[in-house]
């Protein structure tokens, strides 16, 4: 009977073990949001996870959408505004692709 239960034992925490294991590997998609702010421009829409601002993005008169994330120079041009964001995202290193 000691046996079992030594043997249950040491099945349940190497399931436990297992779990934790996998919540260490499986990174947690970012929580990303959007707000904006109006000036005398229009609408400036910022990207933010968490507290950390990653970018901004706005429409040029041409209705180009520009791009301006936090940690670089480049100004790249989009189409729409879902680009913009995604642009934003990826260039902060936070693009998680979907499994499924």
């Amino acid at each position: 009977m000691i046996t079992q239960e030594v043997f249950d034992d040491q099945t349940l925490a190497q399931s436990e073990f297992e779990e934790y294991i996998d919540q260490l590997t499986d990174p947690a998609p970012p929580e990303i949001e959007i707000d904006s702010v109006t000036d005398d421009f229009g609408d400036m829409y910022r990207v933010w996870n968490g507290w950390q601002l990653l970018g901004t993005f706005y429409q040029n008169l041409e209705g180009k959408w520009i791009v301006q994330p936090c940690n670089s120079d480049e100004r790249p041009c989009c189409d729409t505004p879902l680009q913009a964001q995604l642009l934003i995202i990826a260039i902060n290193g936070l693009l998680v692709a979907d499994a499924a």
